[in-house]
């Protein structure tokens, strides 16, 4: 099929042929733009380079904006400085969104922007493409998404976001590894689909001409190296979901997760809260955070309340009572209450239901900070049963403002419980339940070499982003989205 061109990159690729290197190898800078704008009047010798985003050619003197993801500063080329051909050479062929590299001496205009005279410059790459026109950027959201190299260039507010999540995960990183955790990797490719109750990607491998899951979780691997003598461990992880998606869900995703040996989840608890007013504290400066149109105060201890009580707050089941599947789903029935899911309701094991209640009557009106606890075994597979009442787990959510932001909880440790959980989950996927986990032996092998006490943490990176920015949609937060193709 035969591209066909607009006028404007018509003219652009003319203007290709009368450039002698339009795509030179290299320009030494040195220094950054972010870097020169903070430089003295006076400075001479500066060398920067960048993309040219605003431009107004004039007779003698030209002015034109060049940045980057960090920043973005003025130049100006007169006539007298370059000589007549090189600034004949610049208004014929440079256009908006070309880079450039620059040479000269720093100024303050008498507007007071800070400004590079050009004594020489160099032309470093073509755009064949213009910029959205007047600069106003990208408009529409589906090609925000699928554009997110032009919505970059053109809206500060992404430029923002973006370094905040480059910021965030730094941040993260530093405050675990002063706790001397120790970062390390496990497979995305798993024989398993474990570490989570979820529904994965399937693919195939075909060296070894075998199906292979797409990791839903690192959760088991990295307690693997728990077994293997490591007592601090995270990772930063991609994960897969073959689930819905809608403004705050996403299929592939990016979650933080940590383990600690001898630790229990109120270590966690305490660990975590510290960790995230921490680092919030030291990106904003502030512990009231902007959501919605509610301004949440993250600092101080949080609230903790139990699976039972916060859904008994918000409706008329008391799950204690309504303790099978069977008796809990004639309740919903009863109360006509009306559950959303992509499983038919009716294959969903007692703790999944639950779940599902949940998040139906429950969590859309939590504002928190708030720590749910207490959650149904059945819906915790690898998680630690509570020692006063087995029925229950040692696990907790953080819950902010209607969003799951961490899940964590005080590992299950004795493989034959372990072994006895996982089997019943196999009967479950069995008997419809997609998101039930299968049996893993080779994790129960691992287990039986001997675990200590436990407990583990999983946080979604996008999430928090999605929370902390305020974005209607958790794409807003993606840097490159999964888009179904245009054709």
């Amino acid at each position: 099929m035969e591209r066909t061109f607009t006028e404007q990159e018509l003219v652009r690729r003319e203007k290709l042929k009368n450039i002698k290197n339009p795509y030179p190898e290299k320009y030494v800078t040195n220094y950054e733009i972010k870097e020169a704008m903070k430089l003295e009047d006076g400075a001479t010798n500066v060398r920067v380079a960048g993309r040219i985003i605003l431009m107004r050619k004039m007779g003698k003197m030209s002015f034109l904006t060049i940045g980057d993801i960090e920043g973005k500063i003025q130049i100006s080329i007169k006539i007298d400085m370059v000589g007549e051909e090189k600034y004949q050479e610049f208004k014929e062929n440079f256009d908006l969104g070309d880079f450039i590299g620059v040479e000269g001496e720093v100024f303050t205009t008498h507007t007071g922007e800070k400004t590079i005279r050009a004594h020489s410059f160099e032309f470093l790459g073509k755009a064949l493409k213009p910029l959205p026109e007047k600069f106003h950027g990208l408009e529409d959201i589906e090609t925000i998404y699928r554009n997110r190299y032009v919505d970059l260039i053109t809206s500060d507010e992404s430029k923002e976001k973006f370094l905040l999540r480059s910021r965030l995960i730094w941040e993260i990183r530093t405050f675990l590894h002063n706790l001397g955790y120790i970062e390390i990797e496990t497979p995305i490719l798993n024989n398993k689909a474990s570490g989570a109750t979820a529904k994965p990607f399937i693919t195939h491998h075909n060296a070894l001409d075998i199906d292979l899951y797409l990791r839903i979780a690192p959760e088991t691997y990295l307690k693997r190296a728990i077994v293997g003598g490591f007592t601090k461990v995270f990772e930063i992880a991609r994960c897969f979901r073959n689930e819905g998606m809608d403004a705050t869900h996403l299929q592939d995703f990016t979650m933080i997760e940590g383990y600690g040996a001898y630790l229990n989840y109120e270590d966690n608890m305490k660990l975590l809260r510290e960790m995230l007013q921490t680092v919030i504290q030291n990106i904003f400066g502030t512990l009231n955070i902007q959501i919605g149109d509610k301004v949440v105060d993250l600092s101080g201890e949080w609230e903790v309340i139990s699976f039972r009580d916060l859904i008994l707050k918000y409706s008329n089941i008391d799950i204690d009572i309504y303790n099978t599947k069977e008796n809990l789903l004639d309740k919903i029935k009863e109360e006509k209450i009306e559950i959303d899911s992509e499983i038919p309701l009716e294959n969903l094991g007692y703790g999944n239901l639950v779940d599902q209640l949940y998040k139906k009557v429950a969590r859309p009106f939590v504002v928190g900070p708030m720590y749910l606890i207490k959650h149904p075994i059945s819906l915790s597979p690898l998680a630690r049963a509570n020692d006063e009442n087995k029925n229950v787990t040692d696990r907790f959510q953080l819950v902010i403002n209607g969003a799951e932001i961490i899940n964590a909880y005080s590992e299950l440790v004795d493989p034959i419980e372990q072994e006895k959980r996982l089997l019943h989950q196999a009967s479950l996927k069995a008997s419809g339940d997609e998101e039930a986990m299968p049996m893993d032996y080779d994790y129960i092998e691992a287990m039986e070499y001997g675990m200590p006490p436990i407990s583990g943490w999983g946080m979604g990176i996008d999430r928090l982003m999605q929370l902390l920015t305020n974005s209607e949609n958790i794409k807003d937060c993606i840097l490159f989205p999964l888009m179904k193709p245009k054709d």
